[in-house]
């Protein structure tokens, strides 16, 4: 086991400085993509891009601009952003990261127990009304964009009923958890909610036809011959070996968003988190900024990919010779 996991924590670096040099050359090898002209500004002189160029080794061969580029970002962390200078690219990704894992830890526990809950009411349920309705619900989580949606929740929370049922709710924003507890998670709540009725109808769909797949397999025949009731061979047998693929599509959406894909929440509700930052610094073409949070959104997203693995072959041997 501790050889497979070596070995997939060895592939994960090789892809991460695949990633990286693939990203590097995006931003700062592409034909017509000169980064001097857009620190310089417009209508700068040749002299002024020059200078540009030599003072952010821009005209340097391409693989020791890559290995500089790399150098500042990772080793000495003073990679500045081309737009705000003097504002270096990690500390704004350090800063960023905790509330992106507010915002997704939180809705990760949302979406997961109302995922298992829905799902597995609606595999004890099926045959029955309440079977298609909560599938029902979780289409229509799924099917709401999270950018609507976290504009419907603002304009009621926020305009329409604020001065009456929701006057506790305060304005969008980011409180941090160490400065108050409380007004953190009021911050949070809804932010929370929209991102969770996102996932938690895939979760919820998924499990259901894992779980009555279960319920029919002979292990769950054989418990029921030994008179276990039915509560506990579902919880015991059935839900337990059907909760395997959803652990592997939690690990799966928690790397992506923790990377970033909650960047429409982020947005809408005003959190200063990675997608944000990514989102800023898009709209400004900061590329120091873009490559820095790409990376560490492939560095989640790899991360996760390897922990799913090493899971699988934790509980099912075979995958370790895959």
């Amino acid at each position: 086991m501790l050889s497979f996991a070596l070995k997939r924590f060895g592939s994960a670096l090789l892809v991460m400085f695949a990633i990286s040099v693939l990203v590097f050359l995006i931003f700062f090898a592409t034909p017509g993509v000169d980064p001097a002209a857009r620190i310089a500004g417009r209508n700068a002189d040749p002299a002024t891009l020059a200078q540009v160029r030599h003072s952010f080794g821009l005209d340097r061969p391409m693989p020791v601009r890559y290995l500089l580029m790399m150098r500042h970002l990772l080793v000495d962390r003073d990679l500045e952003s081309f737009v705000n200078r003097g504002s270096r690219v990690i500390p704004q990704i350090v800063q960023a990261t905790p509330v992106t894992l507010s915002l997704v830890i939180g809705a990760a526990v949302i979406w997961m127990v109302a995922g298992i809950v829905m799902g597995t009411a609606a595999a004890t349920l099926r045959g029955r009304a309440a079977d298609p309705l909560i599938m029902l619900v979780g289409v229509v989580g799924v099917s709401l964009p999270a950018y609507w949606l976290g504009e419907v929740v603002n304009l009621i929370t926020q305009k329409q009923l604020h001065g009456s049922v929701f006057s506790w709710v305060p304005p969008p924003g980011y409180v941090g958890l160490g400065q108050d507890p409380g007004q953190w998670a009021l911050h949070m709540l809804f932010p929370w909610l929209t991102l969770a009725l996102l996932y938690a109808g895939i979760y919820a769909r998924l499990l259901r036809g894992e779980v009555v797949t279960a319920l029919g397999e002979d292990y769950v025949r054989t418990a029921r011959a030994k008179g276990l009731s039915e509560r506990r061979i579902l919880i015991r047998h059935a839900l337990r070996c059907s909760l395997i693929p959803i652990v592997s599509l939690f690990g799966l959406d928690f790397g992506a968003l923790v990377g970033g894909a909650a960047l429409l929440t982020e947005v809408v509700f005003g959190l200063p988190g990675i997608g944000k930052l990514t989102f800023d610094a898009l709209q400004n073409l900061d590329l120091p900024v873009i490559m820095g949070t790409v990376l560490y959104a492939a560095f989640f997203v790899v991360l996760a990919n390897a922990l799913v693995d090493i899971l699988y072959a934790r509980l099912d041997p075979r995958a370790r010779h895959v």
